[in-house]
């Protein structure tokens, strides 16, 4: 008995030393789809040959399982990194995905995609060492999402960029690049643009709603940044849930066919988002599309549609399939191909050491340089909404009051989709921090979340008149805004279709004013932090606080970056990337998908807070605009030059954007819209000269039947610190710099 269970142990030994190895240290041939010295596509095509029908469909589902007899380890594809690597292991937690669109700076977001892969490497490295091959360990990230947040009742909306395509297509692209790396011979990581297309609520309906959209909206709006990454070759697409134009999305021959294959050339998989394929054959009475009666019918319908890879079980009916020959084996391979495609690009069949990326070790993974960069993100997101020169604050002042449900609340530092740090900096802490310890600091929470308290005496709010200044941390987080099933406290699927933040906050934002008003010797100044990943309404709050700062959700170095900007370590900068509407009654239907009165290029109605704008703690001004060329032909570009000039007392940086503005068109277009932007650093009292050129889609205008073209005319250019919204320059935004060119 001894000397089988000694056999049993050594035999398992080498079954698992064989199992762990290859990829790791072993370095020999053994089949053609290991030698890194043939092209990709020999080494698929001998690998698909070597598959039997079962591991071909196993191996094209999100969970793959290990083909030992091949030495091909388990993978999984499912991994997050929207903003740091996500549901795995401890990592950097950068600002939410809301907050980097915030910075309007393509180059930081670059920098953040860099050390997300970074790390992902890193950890991938370790895991695959001590063979561990979970769900959330893989190189393929289902990120950016490059969805227009066209309604601010989505939940989702803060794991975008914004409402702006421009904007969202340039920092997608840089993130892209960033995720991806630039060896010529491996991906660092594997990115994803989602959701394709149109897609933006509501939750509760997407697995079985029909979001209508014209031409002229899918070219302008809905589909400009997946075409822009698909240029910076990202390696994969995830189809929607929903439907667009009647076809489900991962079963639209002309959103995956018709526009990624054929016309924007696409080379890359494309996958399904977990469970899209079931709603195809769920009935539409059961909340699905209906479009077909069986899985085998809706698996079939997939593959011929171009998805090579199921987030899901569906595809285990593919063989089912072949059996009632509605689809080949030949189709299947046609698709596995594709995917395979990207593992081989990530080095995952090749011996280690082949691939530069096996050499990132552990030491990156939430490091000092990675903790910074965060800090920076965050720094760089935060807007300054209100300031009666209140900001900055001294850190030496008598004694600070901290208060409210999210001033020691780490979960409104993450938003969704997020990652664990071992160190999260809290405001709370943040504040702690940085003042003197001469100064006096009490805290309370002051009032629950969004509900009423139970106990009615009240000892915090009296700190308000006691204090030289209350710092109110209130706002939204992911328990109401967020994806459907994961707000727990949300009623309506995270989705916000109350527009107002909780109203318990508000009444207890109220006593706070009202006390700190009572002061003798005057009314004590109150500073309102607001998280959240969405606008709100911020009326009330405006109006009872002498400062406001949006933070949105600003990730683990969230709490030291608020107290730099409250100290005045550095001037606020960010901008806002979405429209703050005074009331949803200012917006269509949020079923309605037309752009027609929805975002800062097609609204009417003047705003809370227009898109672009956010306040400094010192003052701008743009002057001395020029161009190359005042009359250009439609195929010129021409160089636009602007003075930008710090002329307060605080070295700052400013976000300098370009809008242009088609006087005269043939078809209804945007008020104007977002063409160029650039951040800038300025010294107290500097001049720069700011240039961008100016290409001609610029001046491109969206027909209603979705072709572009540039017609002649005038075209108005506004250069400045906001969007040209009359309510920015009223808010105390720096006028703009104008000029007017003529397309012959």
């Amino acid at each position: 008995m001894r000397n089988n269970l000694k056999l049993f142990v050594c035999l398992s030994c080498l079954l698992i030393g064989s199992y762990l190895g290859y990829g790791q240290s072993n370095s020999k041939v053994v089949f053609p789809f290991q030698n890194a010295k043939l092209s990709i596509d020999q080494r698929v095509e001998d690998l698909i040959a070597r598959l039997t029908l079962d591991e071909k469909v196993n191996q094209m589902m999100h969970n793959t399982a290990a083909i030992e007899r091949l030495g091909i380890l388990p993978y999984s594809y499912w991994n997050e990194a929207l903003h740091g690597v996500g549901r795995s292991s401890v990592a950097t937690v950068f600002p939410q995905a809301i907050a980097l669109g915030a910075t309007f700076d393509a180059d930081l977001a670059y920098r953040v995609s860099s050390a997300i892969s970074d790390e992902a490497r890193a950890l991938y490295n370790e895991s695959k060492s001590k063979g561990y091959f979970k769900q959330y360990g893989g190189l393929t990230f289902w990120t950016p999402n490059i969805n227009i947040f066209r309604d601010p009742r989505w939940g989702r909306g803060q794991e975008t960029y914004g409402e702006d395509p421009f904007l969202t297509a340039s920092i997608g692209v840089s993130f892209v690049k960033g995720l991806q790396g630039d060896n010529p011979n491996y991906l660092k990581t594997a990115a994803c643009a989602k959701h394709f297309a149109v897609h933006s609520g509501p939750e509760k309906l997407r697995h079985e709603f029909n979001a209508v959209a014209s031409p002229k909206d899918l070219e302008e709006t809905y589909l400009p940044a997946f075409k822009a990454l698909v240029g910076a070759k990202v390696e994969a697409v995830m189809c929607a849930y929903n439907s667009t134009n009647g076809e489900p999305c991962c079963s639209s021959n002309y959103l995956i066919t018709d526009v990624l294959r054929d016309k924007w050339k696409f080379k890359g998989h494309v996958l399904t988002d977990c469970g899209a394929l079931r709603d195809l054959f769920t009935p539409k009475e059961k909340n699905g599309h209906g479009v077909v009666q069986t899985q085998a019918e809706a698996a079939a319908l997939a593959i011929k549609s171009g998805v090579s890879l199921n987030c899901g079980s569906t595809y285990t009916a593919l063989p089912e399939a072949i059996q009632k020959k509605l689809i080949t084996e030949k189709e299947i391979d046609r698709e596995l191909a594709i995917l395979l495609q990207t593992r081989f690009k990530l080095g995952l069949f090749d011996p280690a050491g082949s691939n530069p990326y096996d050499a990132i070790s552990l030491e990156v993974v939430d490091s000092k340089k990675h903790r910074d960069l965060a800090r920076e993100v965050a720094q760089k997101g935060i807007v300054l909404l209100k300031n009666n020169n209140v900001l900055p604050l001294r850190n030496d002042l008598s004694k600070y009051f901290v208060t409210g449900p999210n001033a020691a609340n780490a979960d409104v530092l993450l938003g969704n989709y997020f990652g664990i740090s071992s160190d999260m900096v809290t405001v709370l802490e943040g504040v702690a921090k940085k003042i003197s310890k001469a100064s006096q600091l009490h805290y309370q929470m002051g009032a629950m979340f969004n509900q009423a308290g139970i106990n009615p005496i009240d000892w915090a709010s009296g700190n308000a008149g006691q204090s030289d200044v209350t710092i109110a941390v209130l706002g939204i987080s992911g328990l109401i805004e967020g994806e459907e099933g994961e707000s727990l406290a949300s009623p309506t699927a995270g989705d916000r279709l109350d527009y107002n933040i909780p109203q318990s906050q508000l009444d207890y934002l109220r006593k706070l004013r009202k006390t700190a008003s009572k002061d003798p010797s005057g009314s004590k100044p109150i500073v309102t932090v607001v998280t959240g990943g969405s606008p709100m309404n911020l009326s009330e709050i405006e109006e009872l606080s002498d400062a406001v700062l949006l933070i949105w959700y600003p990730g683990e170095e969230g709490g030291n970056a608020v107290a730099d900007i409250l100290f005045g370590n550095i001037s606020p900068s960010g901008k806002l990337p979405i429209t703050f509407p005074k009331s949803y009654e200012q917006l269509p239907a949020y079923e309605d998908y037309s752009m027609k009165g929805r975002t800062y290029k097609y609204m009417k109605d003047e705003p809370q807070y227009p898109f672009g704008f956010g306040l400094s703690y010192t003052k701008f001004e743009y002057k001395n605009v020029s161009v190359s060329a005042s009359k250009i032909s439609k195929k010129q570009t021409i160089t636009v030059v602007v003075d930008v000039m710090n002329s307060g007392g605080m070295d700052s940086d400013e976000v300098v954007q370009l809008y242009v503005s088609d006087l005269v068109a043939s078809v209804e277009v945007p008020n104007f819209q977002l063409s160029a932007m650039k951040r800038i650093h300025l010294k107290a009292g500097e001049t720069q000269k700011v240039t961008f050129e100016l290409s001609p889609n610029a001046f491109e205008i969206v027909k209603e039947n979705g072709e572009r073209t540039i017609e002649s005319g005038e075209f108005k250019i506004y250069i400045g610190g906001s969007s040209p919204v009359n309510k920015s320059f009223a808010l105390g935004a720096p006028k703009m710099a104008e000029t007017i060119i003529t397309v012959k």
